[in-house]
């Protein structure tokens, strides 16, 4: 029975452990809407989480190391969203899908995706993360670009070419739009879509 007892207390420690990560990483996020990066520091993120200082630092090393795993959260929050865009039997239908998502995670974790643009080229694992994610959804556009017909390829006018560029653009006008209102990612949204389906010759 010791055994038994050992092993139910591991797990309902690592229950509480999951719970307190999570509240680390809704505070971060909750802080970085309200009071930014380079203004939160590691005493906020522990006060606004219950625990103290020396539990946080248990879980992350450094506010840096908060914000990557937030990230981290957050993107894969993105990707489940979208993965099954690539897939979608018609291109119009994956793009309008594709958009929609994108709206949707903006709105609700906008600071967070802006942080992550602006520490990517400082903060290496936070700018592996997003090379990686873009890479991702760089090869779910070209997918859905050539299922519309566009030639496969590198070059200016080739499937691979045009989806980096759609992604980064998306990325950037959002960035933008998220710093607004709903209704702006709405709009910019909408343009970028028609801008993929010109891209796509869906347009007619």
């Amino acid at each position: 029975m010791p055994g038994h007892h050992s092993a139910r207390s591991r797990r309902a420690t690592e229950r509480k452990g999951d719970v307190r990560e999570r509240a680390i990483l809704d505070t971060c996020e909750a802080l970085l809407a309200h009071k930014g990066y380079d203004t939160m520091t590691v005493g906020d993120i522990a006060e606004g989480a219950g625990i103290t200082r020396g539990a946080l630092y248990f879980y992350f090393g450094s506010k840096q190391e908060v914000v990557a795993a937030l990230v981290a959260r957050t993107v894969e929050h993105l990707w489940e969203r979208s993965r099954a865009t690539a897939q979608a039997e018609e291109p119009r239908q994956a793009i309008a899908a594709a958009m929609r998502r994108t709206v949707e995670l903006w709105n609700e974790h906008g600071p967070v995706l802006r942080t992550a643009i602006d520490l990517s080229l400082t903060v290496p694992e936070i700018g592996a993360l997003w090379s990686r994610t873009a890479d991702l959804f760089i090869a779910a556009i070209t997918a859905v670009l050539e299922r519309a017909g566009v030639q496969a390829g590198n070059e200016p006018e080739q499937a691979s070419a045009m989806a980096a560029a759609l992604c980064w653009m998306i990325e950037r006008t959002f960035y933008h739009a998220s710093q607004e209102s709903l209704e702006k990612l709405q709009q910019v949204s909408a343009t970028c879509e028609h801008i993929w389906l010109i891209s796509a010759g869906l347009t007619a």
